[in-house]
């Protein structure tokens, strides 16, 4: 059991008030901060008054998950997680498209929760020569330890946006002249779309696909076609069939 509470379990968790108060007060960049049920006395109002000031998203959780995945360190009912890789941004991205002279081909991932599949779409993303991935804030995995290590090493090349909201993010996008392409059921098939010039394909989660909100906002809705019993397809698997296909018709040209 660890006695100091500056100490982390792994390298994206810190424990304990006093460690993730100077981490808020620093500039690092913060995934989330999870109180346990029921904290809010003392030092913990202070945690909680930071987070909503520096917009960083919280989470209420059970004292035993907590206790868990402090692996029964000194928590005092507080822990924050740090990413495992530093987060670029949209411009960095679209700037990396450019300096290669290509026409920018993003992944757009929306409220993907599982950390394997985001790892396995950072994974696939690099090795189709995406110039990056964009995900929103809230409601989706971000670059914890399971999705670097899942990613075998991409995550060293292939930068991840982090925004505040995706919709608009979109909206910037096709201000730039990039066509945004929904993989979701009933759309056109994936084989049989043009996606020359600059493209952004959005990947939804397992349960819900792609949001309704996100999803008008897309040129096009390109669909894998089913042929088995189970009509749907893992997240990341899904994402780089339709990678490939993009990457497939950039090589033709």
């Amino acid at each position: 059991v660890m006695k100091n509470e500056n100490k982390q379990t792994n390298d994206n968790l810190i424990i304990g008030r006093n460690a993730v108060i100077e981490l808020l007060k620093s500039d690092r960049e913060v995934e989330n901060v999870l109180i346990a049920k029921g904290e809010h006395e003392g030092s913990v109002n202070r945690i909680i008054a930071m987070c909503k000031e520096k917009k960083i998203v919280m989470k209420n959780v059970d004292r035993k998950k907590l206790d868990f995945m402090c692996a029964g360190a000194n928590h005092q009912g507080v822990a924050a997680n740090v990413p495992a890789h530093e987060y670029s941004t949209v411009d960095d991205i679209l700037k990396i498209a450019e300096e290669r002279g290509e026409p920018p081909f993003v992944i757009i991932c929306d409220e993907i929760e599982d950390s394997h599949n985001l790892g396995a779409i950072i994974r696939t993303a690099e090795a189709c020569g995406a110039h990056g991935i964009i995900i929103p804030k809230r409601r989706n995995v971000g670059l914890n330890f399971i999705v670097a290590k899942t990613s075998c090493g991409a995550l060293e090349y292939m930068p991840v946006a982090r925004v505040t909201n995706l919709a608009s993010t979109i909206d910037d996008l096709k201000k730039k002249n990039i066509w945004v392409y929904a993989a979701d059921m009933d759309g056109q098939r994936w084989d049989k779309t043009d996606f020359s010039g600059g493209a952004a394909l959005v990947v939804g989660s397992e349960g819900n696909g792609v949001g309704r909100l996100i999803k008008e906002k897309c040129d096009v809705t390109v669909s894998l076609p089913m042929l088995g019993k189970v009509n749907s397809l893992n997240a990341s698997v899904a994402a780089g069939i339709i990678m490939y296909e993009i990457a497939r018709q950039r090589l033709d040209k």
